[in-house]
């Protein structure tokens, strides 16, 4: 058997709270890969409606998620959007309620607020109801605690928790992450994939290695 079929919305059978993320997103602006899931017990469905926020496509940032990533029930990705201009005495978005109000906005002062696309590595696992804010680069094998506010970048393979969250601990040495990094199994033929199940769920790198 070569493992489940990616492009299935709800893969579990009798539990529809599950489901593949990259048949069920379609928005041109959010690139999802092969295997990354939602658990919501209201159905994965909606996932870019409630979990990506003021993300506008005028604006043209993106969310990119990885393979094989685990997104638990509440999960929250704040984009660029939600972003105010804070170079003058007030944040108050004057501009966009009209009637007269819009004169005078000199837009820059709200692109320079952009911060560019939200990434998301691959193997993260994302607990429930954390919040990524915008431009934030999570890298591959990370794990974000339940309830945690991401405001900056995620080294690979750092667990991360808090408000703002902050480096807990790293899951391996140094040395390890440089080897898992080269490896990149997530990127192996599904084939492979499933021949080696043993050697990427345990902890013996030279095992991974060998199966490479």
């Amino acid at each position: 058997m070569d493992g489940p079929n990616p492009h299935i919305k709800h893969p579990i059978p009798m539990h529809t709270r599950v489901g593949f993320l990259k048949p069920l997103v379609t928005e041109p602006n959010i690139e999802i890969g092969d295997f990354t899931y939602y658990d919501d017990p209201d159905g994965p469905d909606k996932f870019a409606q409630k979990c990506v926020l003021h993300h506008y496509p005028f604006i043209g940032d993106k969310l990119v998620i990885g393979k094989f990533c685990a997104i638990a029930e509440g999960a929250r990705f704040i984009m660029n959007g939600a972003n105010h201009a804070m170079s003058g005495f007030s944040t108050y978005p004057f501009n966009i309620f009209g009637h007269g109000w819009e004169k005078g906005f000199d837009p820059a002062t709200w692109s320079k607020e952009v911060r560019g696309d939200t990434v998301v590595g691959s193997d993260v696992w994302i607990g429930m109801e954390a919040v990524i804010l915008p431009g934030v680069e999570i890298g591959h094998g990370a794990i974000i605690a339940a309830k945690s506010v991401v405001t900056h970048d995620v080294p690979p393979y750092a667990i991360v928790a808090g408000n703002a969250a902050k480096v807990v601990k790293m899951r391996f040495d140094d040395r390890t992450i440089r080897r898992l990094l080269a490896l990149a199994w997530w990127h192996w033929p599904v084939d492979k994939i499933s021949r080696n199940l043993d050697a990427i769920r345990g902890a013996d790198i030279s095992l991974l290695e060998a199966a490479a």
